[in-house]
């Protein structure tokens, strides 16, 4: 008798958990995939299933996506009055933002609904975050203007600064609250947690290891309208900030030097943890070509001084380039004047755009060195930049010569 209503429970049906019009606004997938989540809850099963049946209509596919995507430690504690006062909160910034009401839904159940970032402790911060920041952001007309303000105030607003003797680097929001401090991922979770609760879409980004030093940094993106944009706790403004130059020499093809933007759904890879090495259940976007593209863009608009100029580099197989760039080769090639290194960075890949090149900043009329790895040894290739204002170096494995041609 208890084989069959255990087999009974684990094969409980949608509609026992709320009503049929409510059940009607899940696809099959959606509900196969909740089923799935709920079987994995265990004893927690009757408190989703609580969350389920009193959430609003209007919200049941909000609380569906936290179920189905949350980590398996969350399905098998969170209480159902934690997931209905986040949904509910959630959706009241929707409502009362303009920002929030045009997201589609994907980006809102992403970006702004999640209750956590990574795997800090599970505050329940989402109404006390809405109080502190709307008078923030009431009489912003826009977006950008919202950002800004939360941005700018949250340092003063929350009394919590950068600080390497808090107690963890993972820290919640009220972790970090209570301490008066945080490293840079604490307050990059402060930041996305204040942003999510005005209904801006937002997420965690970070490097586990700089090519360039030692030491690995977090930040926040922010969504608008359709393309992310970097910012910090304590801002510059959107894009710029301390650390681009060495987010564009990131390197997209190790996973320890690339750049990672949090996910709360699922994704093809996973973000890295420096205090867990381990956990693999932190989704991930690898968006480093992101940031080396932000860093060439910024490179080529600063005012260069007169005698300096923009050497564009690119690494080829042979001499027989084609035109979808599969002959492309991704490798770190080093800059060197009289024998030392003056800069460094790694060259497109095949699936990069074919208008896409490796940018250094070179001395006009001077003689450089390029080195690259190949064919089990170091290749050393002379070059002689020009008087222009830039130019292009082709650079080809198998021959070991270099093509040269004006822009």
């Amino acid at each position: 008798m208890k084989f069959f209503r255990l087999l009974l429970s684990l094969a409980l049906p949608l509609f026992v958990l709320y009503n049929a019009a409510a059940q009607d606004r899940l696809s099959k997938t959606e509900r196969t995939l909740l089923d799935q989540a709920l079987n994995n809850a265990g004893k927690n099963k009757t408190e989703l299933s609580k969350a389920l049946k009193a959430a609003p209509a209007k919200e049941l596919r909000a609380m569906a996506f936290l179920i189905t995507y949350m980590p398996q430690t969350d399905r098998e504690t969170l209480t159902a009055n934690f997931l209905l006062d986040n949904v509910s909160q959630a959706y009241k910034a929707r409502e009362n933002f303009a920002w929030c009401k045009s997201l589609p839904d994907s980006v809102f159940f992403n970006e702004v609904l999640p209750y956590a970032v990574l795997d800090e402790h599970r505050d329940n911060w989402r109404q006390d975050f809405y109080n502190r920041f709307t008078p923030l952001v009431t009489n912003c007309t826009d977006i950008y203007a919202a950002i800004d303000s939360v941005n700018r105030k949250i340092a003063k607003l929350l009394k919590t600064d950068y600080n390497t003797k808090r107690k963890k680097v993972n820290q919640s929001p009220y972790e970090s609250i209570e301490q008066g401090m945080a490293t840079c991922t604490g307050l990059s979770i402060l930041l996305v947690d204040a942003f999510r609760a005005v209904g801006i879409p937002s997420r965690l980004a970070g490097i586990p290891n700089w090519t360039t030093k030692k030491g690995n940094h977090n930040w926040v993106e922010v969504l608008i309208d359709g393309k992310w944009y970097f910012t910090e706790y304590y801002p510059d403004a959107l894009n710029k900030s301390w650390f681009v130059a060495d987010a564009g020499k990131a390197d997209p093809a190790r996973p320890e030097y690339s750049i990672y933007a949090s996910s709360f759904k699922p994704t093809q890879t996973y973000f890295p943890l420096i205090w867990d090495s381990t956990q693999r259940n932190i989704h991930g976007y690898n968006v480093t070509k992101r940031y080396i593209d932000i860093y060439n863009e910024q490179l080529r608009q600063q005012q260069l001084p007169g005698d300096e100029m923009i050497l564009n580099v690119v690494l080829f197989k042979d001499e027989s380039c084609t035109p979808d760039g599969n002959n492309r080769i991704h490798s770190r090639i080093t800059l060197l004047k009289d024998g030392k290194q003056t800069d460094f960075g790694f060259s497109p890949s095949p699936t990069d755009d074919m208008n896409k090149f490796l940018v250094f900043k070179v001395k006009k009329n001077s003689r450089y060195t390029l080195e690259f790895a190949a064919l089990d040894k170091t290749i050393s290739t002379e070059i002689q930049t020009t008087a222009d204002g830039e130019m292009t170096q082709r650079l080809y494995v198998e021959k070991q010569q270099v093509a040269e041609k004006k822009l």
